[in-house]
């Protein structure tokens, strides 16, 4: 038999445990896991020493374009996230303008056709003016999802009221992925800070019970209406384990920031750099969150990866903007945590690859399964290396994990079966394709 490219003398990680297998790949897709010594192809990669993880996806990034190409774009993003191992990503709305409308749409589609490097979604921005436009924008290509700003975030993209937010919920069938602070509580606490307090008030401001009444009040929303909801980046005790019982309606999302940053030590250590929506929380929450992962309440671990200008991220407290750099230093943190033994490989390949394509309708990802597409992140568990700011791809130039030392790499990035990234090389050019959902 001939192939494409065959995979040869890796760890495989499949849902039953590691396995070594021999991999036959042709017109992107896994065409066989039992490649004998007589089949050949155009291309053979040696994964010797080397685990094959599913093509592991960030469903949490922002990529700032059409916007501020200054910090981002989406060739630029998908570069870093190639380089990170990452073979998906999903792209959120808050853009300039905001992608809310099918003419942004069309923008975006075709955009991330010229510029992608690897797989591109992208969600829509629900507000009050679209509302009913909601069940058609979804069905759209590429569009992983609606996504509901119900606190946090400015202009049409906010939709705060419970009656605004059944209404989303009543158009259209989808999960719609929920940022769910309350808007109410955040405004009212405001008042209690100034600029130029330290940075730790942050989580003070926008404390526990903002978090967990927005989620409170997001689920009773989807109960009422029937919608499944997904809550992204969850940060508290007391959501995580009160959604233990709501799994039937509710998906959840933590963050690997979330996983590996603790308050107020970072607050104390980065400056603004730590500041991000919902803030780093303290060490209940950090092992609140750990306990979630290992008990099987968290769905989908992402980056929410936010990049913004260092020399604005460098003023005071409340003058900052919110968010971190992360879709290029998501892996090699997250393959550190198996090393130290947090989680294992095959929970990673859950939150990152089998879960991502089951909640969001991606019926031929997230498994090495004959038949599926032939995306993979191969790594070097043994692989020691230092996260630096030169290493970053983003225009914006930093990461808030600048100088951290992991164990664990990934060396080679496939998207169908072509190879995109190897040894921190980018190989050909932008080829990345929009992602097929269910309807």
């Amino acid at each position: 038999m001939h192939y494409d490219l065959i995979l040869k003398n890796g760890i495989c990680i499949f849902p039953w445990g590691e396995e070594k297998a021999n991999i036959g790949i042709k017109n992107g897709r896994i065409l066989s896991l039992t490649v004998g010594t007589h089949d050949e192809a155009d291309q053979v990669i040696d994964a010797q020493g080397l685990h094959v993880l599913p093509g592991l996806m960030d469903c949490h990034v922002h990529f700032r374009e059409p916007g501020n190409a200054l910090v981002e774009t989406i060739e630029t993003g998908t570069k870093a996230a190639a380089l990170g191992g990452l073979t998906t990503v999903f792209d959120m709305p808050n853009t300039n303008p905001a992608t809310a409308d099918l003419e942004t749409v069309q923008w975006k589609q075709k955009r991330a056709s010229e510029t992608s490097w690897i797989n591109f979604g992208f969600y829509i921005g629900a507000t009050r003016e679209n509302t009913k436009d909601l069940a058609s924008l979804e069905s759209q290509q590429g569009v992983c999802g609606i996504k509901v700003y119900a606190g946090s975030s400015t202009g049409s993209l906010m939709v705060e009221d419970d009656a605004s937010l059944e209404q989303v919920m009543l158009h259209g069938h989808r999960r719609v992925c929920y940022h769910a602070e309350d808007e109410y509580r955040l405004q009212e606490r405001k008042k209690l800070f100034c600029e130029g307090m330290p940075y730790e008030n942050h989580s003070k401001w926008r404390d526990e019970e903002c978090a967990f009444l927005g989620t409170r009040r997001i689920i009773a929303l989807a109960r009422k209406t029937g919608r499944p909801a997904h809550i992204l980046h969850t940060t508290t005790q007391e959501e995580l384990e009160w959604l233990v019982v709501h799994k039937d309606i509710a998906t959840v999302e933590v963050l690997a920031n979330h996983l590996t940053q603790i308050g107020p030590e970072c607050y104390e250590r980065l400056g603004g750099f730590a500041v991000m929506n919902p803030p780093i929380r303290d060490q209940r929450h950090y092992d609140a969150c750990w306990e979630a992962i290992r008990n099987g309440v968290v769905d989908v671990v992402s980056s929410d990866h936010a990049p913004h200008d260092p020399t604005l991220k460098a003023k005071p407290w409340l003058c900052c903007p919110s968010g971190m750099l992360g879709v290029q230093t998501i892996v090699p943190l997250m393959l550190n945590h198996v090393n130290e033994g947090r989680l294992s490989l095959s929970r990673l390949a859950d939150v990152m690859a089998a879960n991502p394509a089951r909640i969001y309708g991606m019926p031929t990802k997230g498994r090495i399964q004959v038949g599926y597409d032939a995306d993979f992140t191969l790594v070097d568990m043994g692989k020691k290396r230092r996260i630096t700011n030169d290493w970053i791809a983003s225009p914006a130039g930093w990461t808030p994990y600048d100088q951290v030392e992991v164990k664990g790499w990934p060396m080679v990035t496939i998207v169908k079966g072509r190879v995109v990234m190897q040894n921190d090389e980018m190989l050909g050019t932008p080829k990345g394709q929009l992602v097929n959902f269910l309807p």
